[in-house]
């Protein structure tokens, strides 16, 4: 009912079977995930006068609530221990709304003892936090849902608005600038923009990870996309139907109750087998990543049964390797029905298929996660007291949309490659690229989920399993990163914009660049590109090629509590927040080479205060020497007062 009443309040439901409408807008934003919705509020809070938010679900929120992905990864590792990587701008009002959220309903801000994460919230709980973060800004934010964009506005080289679809409706929307924050890059593709999709080759950037050559057996090959599934206590033991195609012989090596079984059928040498308990009794002592390892705890969104809370509130959800589902080739019966759509479309990659025919896939994908659900309570009591929760509102009770980890890759001013972030070390220290003109900090180990899919007997109508390449998979090291501004700019189109997954990366390095707050982070850069843009009635490759207007943009992400040089132990609310981040940033304060640690507190030595001034180009402190000593923070604090007026 309150969605239905924003609809008539916004003038969404209009009498009449087929609407055709045409809006004009400053910025025009498409997607609601979580990139999407940071955008917009970072957009409207800047000042930007008219922002439209197009979306093609109902659902705002992506990984957080519509892609069903509760439990956020954050970890890292500093001094030889797993920690999370700070959190930062619009991410860290998220989690702060997502932990006040879980003290009143459950008494602790983490209620989940995760093995994958300290912050869980439930999706439409997620929905709700990012409807209540949008609407304090709906005074310059206007939404649109349920919109597919079929065609892209252009006035020679410059993007100038999208047409979408809704059924027989029609929207059409002219802009000053766009931002393609969707799943796909839908609008970057309909643009005639440059992308990519799949692997890129040894030849073109010389990664280590890169095949040498890119051919039939890996050209679709991309991190697969997942369908999460949501479980609650049912108070009472139960059996989910057998879902369509379900064949017990996919899931087998899921779990320890069936690895002799797995390996039995003959599968071919390195499909993945994952030997761990289905259901293990644990809290997860030691905090996330800590044993043991089981598919229950692996996700879990609440624990009701170490919290003294009532037995109803368990809650967890499923997005375990099993479940993952390939995009390198079809099942038979998948290839069927996307050539049935059109000649062709069975050999196209998943970016370049319209929405129509990426549901194909996804109805089989669906199918393919309730049956793994299936098998696990054919195997385990505990998850015979599961059942799926109704909180989605789909008829099939699955999140109503897959989860999306890697898309369009846009051709950028400048692509992030794996040599820039990739290391040796078990800890990250600071990657070899750290680019001057950096807008939000990052990182995250190469995570690549199972590439390929293989079918028993290379029979494509038989039941299939996934398989890692050697080059493709969870254990590469990164450092700590920068993003570049350059990577959010087409390389010709004006207009345009990248956010979310759709920005100039590789294919490694998009896998190490796809969580929930990397993302949102990428949304409020991209969205501050665009409000300096507007400022000035320049185009984003304009602010780009200035280091001047570079620098308000970065200045506005840190006032904005971004964190853009990623040291562990700056607080965004700190007041020199903004001093160390843009120093460190121009090369003026150099980090530590051995620590990803700032130190406020420490006391600079005359050799530091010295170097900072000569780099500052400044011959003395502002206020000339201090009777007492000066800690790093006081110092920087100084020299940026003098050097940013």
């Amino acid at each position: 009912m309150p969605r239905l009443l924003h609809f008539l309040i916004t003038g969404f439901v209009l009498a009449g079977a087929c609407r055709a409408e045409t809006i004009s807008t400053d910025l025009l934003i498409v997607g609601g995930n979580e990139s999407a919705c940071a955008a917009a509020v970072q957009a409207a809070r800047l000042g930007v006068q008219r922002v439209l938010l197009v979306n093609d679900i109902d659902w705002l929120g992506g990984q957080f609530s519509a892609e069903g992905v509760g439990v956020v990864d954050e970890w890292t590792a500093v001094d030889g221990k797993r920690t999370d990587f700070p959190r930062s701008g619009l991410f860290r009002e998220v989690a702060q709304r997502i932990e006040a959220v879980n003290q009143r309903k459950y008494g602790t801000p983490s209620p989940g003892n995760s093995f994958c994460g300290r912050l869980t919230i439930e999706p439409a709980e997620a929905e709700h936090i990012f409807e209540d973060l949008l609407a304090a800004e709906s005074r310059h934010v206007r939404i649109e849902r349920g919109w597919e964009p079929t065609s892209v506005l252009r006035d020679g080289n410059r993007v100038t608005g999208v047409i979408f679809t809704r059924g027989p409706e029609r929207l059409e929307v002219s802009a000053r600038l766009t931002i393609d924050a969707s799943d796909w890059g839908d609008v970057i593709r309909l643009s005639g923009a440059a992308w990519n999709a799949g692997p890129d080759a040894k030849a073109r950037f010389d990664e280590p990870s890169a095949p040498e050559v890119i051919d039939e057996s890996n050209r679709r090959e991309m991190n697969p996309l997942t369908y999460c599934v949501t479980l609650r206590d049912a108070g009472q033991e139960s059996l989910s139907p057998e879902p369509a195609g379900y064949d017990v012989r996919r899931y087998y090596g899921s779990t320890n109750a069936t690895a002799k079984q797995f390996q039995a059928l003959g599968w071919p040498k390195g499909t993945l087998m994952v030997n761990v308990p289905a259901f293990a009794d644990t809290t997860h002592a030691a905090g996330p990543y800590s044993p043991p390892v089981n598919v229950y705890t692996h996700r879990r969104l609440v624990d009701a049964r170490h919290s003294g809370l009532a037995p109803v509130m368990e809650k967890t959800f499923l997005n375990w390797p099993t479940q993952d589902y390939p995009l390198d080739r079809w099942p038979q019966a998948v290839a069927a029905a996307l050539e049935a759509t059109e000649a062709g479309a069975a050999q196209e990659n998943i970016v370049a298929l319209t929405p129509a025919q990426r549901r194909i896939v996804f109805d089989d994908a669906k199918q393919h996660a309730l049956g793994f659900f299936h098998y696990l309570q054919t195997i385990s009591p505990e998850f015979r007291r599961l059942e799926l929760t109704d909180e989605y509102g789909t008829a099939d009770h699955l999140p109503p949309k897959p989860y999306v980890r890697e898309g369009l890759r846009l051709e950028a001013l400048t692509i992030l490659r794996e040599q820039d972030i990739r290391t040796t070390h078990d800890e990250p220290h600071w990657a070899k690229l750290m680019p001057e003109d950096g807008v939000f900090g990052f990182q995250f180990n190469i995570d690549f989920h199972p590439t390929r899919r293989v079918f028993l007997h290379d029979d494509p109508a038989g039941p299939w399993a996934t398989i890692h390449t050697a080059t493709r998979n969870w254990s590469t090291h990164t450092d700590r990163a920068m993003f570049p501004l350059r990577g959010l700019i087409p390389i010709e189109r004006n207009g345009l914009l990248g956010a979310s997954k759709n920005i100039g990366v590789s294919s490694v390095v998009q896998s190490a660049l796809r969580l929930h707050g990397q993302m949102m982070l990428c949304g409020q850069a991209s969205a501050t590109v665009a409000w300096e843009a507007l400022r000035v009635g320049i185009q984003p490759r304009a602010v780009a090629k200035d280091p001047k207007r570079v620098m308000v943009v970065q200045r506005a992400l840190v006032k904005s509590g971004v964190l853009i040089w990623p040291f562990h132990d700056l607080d965004p609310a700190a007041d020199y927040f903004e001093a160390v981040n843009l120093l460190a940033v121009h090369g003026i304060l150099l980090p530590d080479a051995d620590s990803v640690r700032f130190q406020p507190d420490k006391i600079a030595t005359p050799e530091e205060i010295a170097g900072v001034l000569s780099r500052a180009k400044l011959s003395a402190l502002p206020g000339g020497n201090p009777a007492q000593p000066l800690t790093r923070a006081q110092l920087a604090k100084a020299v940026w007062t003098a050097i940013s007026r």
